[in-house]
């Protein structure tokens, strides 16, 4: 590692032993924390087991675990690069590139009505197109199947809001893996390998991960009924080979550094190692919020404020409002099973941990990690 880049090697130790005494309580199975600023790693360690059922198996720095949610960033770049590319356009009608969705209704107090104005694709990119939350359509089993039987299925059901005028947490981003496939020509794996992964050397991203990575998997965990961890069955699926359905939404494994190489790509402005994979002007398009006023970012609660959203990232407008530590401007998402991460341009600093539980990223299903770790970096921060 390069020096502390402003922080404090007190600070540094207190974000480390506050970590691992979530370990040692029995609170987390296992934490891969990573903190950079200025393009220089100044804490990355592994602490913890990946299997609580399995305690002789520590967590390793280049442990592997399932992002879950923290692919849609990644769908999202690859949305731009085709954007770039002039395969679509903001204000183009999600029709023109899914003839299945032309006409869909609106389901409104009850009645199906027309769509005031057509759902376009920068409403697609931030969630206000019109699609319900994705316990909407659980009944549907969107991910049963392929990415072409998700749109049938979708095409047949009506939009839950005027596009634009509301902000709900659903199936966008499998949607726009959708569209990376039909507006490239690849497969959405072939195209991430290809455009993002291969280039910035993220050995240890994908869909699925080979036979030989196994023991390197963190298991999932979940809590007993007196909060002790426990190995979760039903949900450690992983994919040893190429799964039917590549989902953008939420489909990816990866290991910390890999997720650091594509973050700091973005605090570079969509550069790193000398190789370009965005305009710097697209990546602070991508972190711009393009929710109309009065709408709101609310994934776990009604009166969230502060939030605004841009290409597939939250971003910290008002941090007093939006109740977090995050630096404002700061952009950022989680996953499910309680992975997260921010950047934040001001500081030049990056942010991600890894864990495994089970409603991992639900303020009750976890520790508060992300408020922790934000506390904790930017108290350590010097200058």
């Amino acid at each position: 590692m390069a020096s502390n880049q402003g922080f404090s090697s007190q600070g540094l130790d207190t974000f480390k032993t506050e970590f691992r005494k979530l370990v040692d309580d029995g609170k987390l199975p296992s934490v891969v924390t990573l903190i950079s600023r200025n393009g220089h790693i100044v804490n990355h360690e592994a602490y913890g087991v990946l299997d609580v059922s399995q305690p002789d198996v520590p967590a390793q720095i280049d442990s592997i675990y399932r992002i879950a949610s923290m692919t849609k960033p990644v769908a999202g770049v690859a949305m731009m690069i085709l954007w770039e590319e002039g395969k679509w356009a903001m204000e183009d009608p999600i029709a023109k590139h899914i003839p299945e969705f032309d006409g869909l209704q609106v389901k409104q107090e009850g009645v199906l009505v027309p769509q005031d104005s057509p759902m376009n694709m920068k409403q697609l990119m931030s969630h206000t197109a019109g699609f319900d939350r994705s316990s909407a359509y659980s009944d549907l089993n969107l991910r049963d199947g392929d990415l072409q039987s998700m749109i049938n299925k979708l095409s047949k059901e009506p939009l839950a809001f005027q596009p634009g005028k509301d902000w709900r947490y659903g199936p966008s981003v499998d949607i726009q893996g959708y569209l990376v496939e039909k507006l490239s020509g690849q497969g959405l794996d072939e195209f991430l390998q290809q455009r993002l992964f291969g280039p910035l050397k993220m050995t240890d991203t994908g869909f699925w991960i080979d036979e030989s990575k196994r023991s390197r998997v963190s298991r999932i965990h979940k809590y007993d009924d007196s909060r002790k961890l426990m190995a979760s069955g039903d949900s450690n699926v992983l994919n040893t080979k190429k799964p039917r359905f590549l989902s953008g939404g939420g489909g990816l494994v990866s290991k910390i550094e890999d997720y650091w190489r594509f973050c700091q790509m973005l605090l570079n402005g969509g550069e790193m190692d000398g190789q370009r994979y965005l305009k710097t002007s697209t990546v602070e398009l991508m972190h711009k919020s393009v929710l109309e006023p009065g709408v709101n970012v609310t994934l776990y609660s009604p009166h969230t404020r502060g939030l605004g959203f841009g290409m597939d990232f939250a971003v910290i407008e008002d941090a007093q409002a939006a109740k977090t530590s995050q630096g404002v401007q700061s952009f950022y998402w989680g996953g499910f099973f309680g992975t997260w991460f921010w950047i934040d341009p001001l500081n030049q600093m990056i942010v991600i941990g890894f864990i495994q539980l089970v409603d991992g990223t639900k303020p009750d299903g976890a520790p508060e990690v992300r408020e922790l770790s934000a506390k904790l970096a930017y108290q350590a921060m010097e200058r």
